[in-house]
């Protein structure tokens, strides 16, 4: 039994061949995840398009300015949040970014660029490493 679904959209924001990830923070209201990396992203609010709600989540997490290239994977999850069973359904773009210049919102507490090879390297949610041997295939 789940008590929430959610569609969500996650970023690989790459810049000079490296990808954004970003530290959960204490402070997340929704987080499960504190300490561990991840990618920016999120749900997608009702009525909103997928590819402005990712915009969104961009702009808010980091401040940068992307441009959303194609969906290379789709995944899901369910974490337990505050007692509830929750589903998300995730959909993974390639982003790219001008410029890294970060600005991160309170929701995470450190970022930094990694070379996609080395992700098992990382501290990143364990729900990523598909996306990141989906992503690195398709570089092949």
């Amino acid at each position: 039994m789940v008590d929430k679904l959610f569609a969500a959209t996650k970023a690989f924001i790459v810049h000079n061949g490296k990808i954004l990830v970003v530290r959960e923070s204490s402070k997340y209201k929704d987080g499960t995840n504190a300490g561990r990396f991840d990618i920016v992203g999120g749900r997608v609010e009702p009525g909103q398009r997928f590819d402005e709600s990712l915009l969104r989540e961009i702009e808010e997490e980091t401040s940068l300015k992307v441009k959303v290239g194609k969906p290379f994977h789709a995944d899901e999850w369910r974490p337990c949040v505050k007692g509830e069973k929750w589903q998300v359904i995730a959909t993974f773009f390639e982003c790219f970014a001008e410029t890294d210049k970060v600005k991160l919102s309170e929701d995470h507490d450190e970022f930094k660029w990694i070379k996609p090879e080395e992700y098992k390297e990382h501290n990143l949610i364990p729900n990523l490493n598909s996306a990141f041997e989906s992503y690195l295939e398709r570089k092949k």
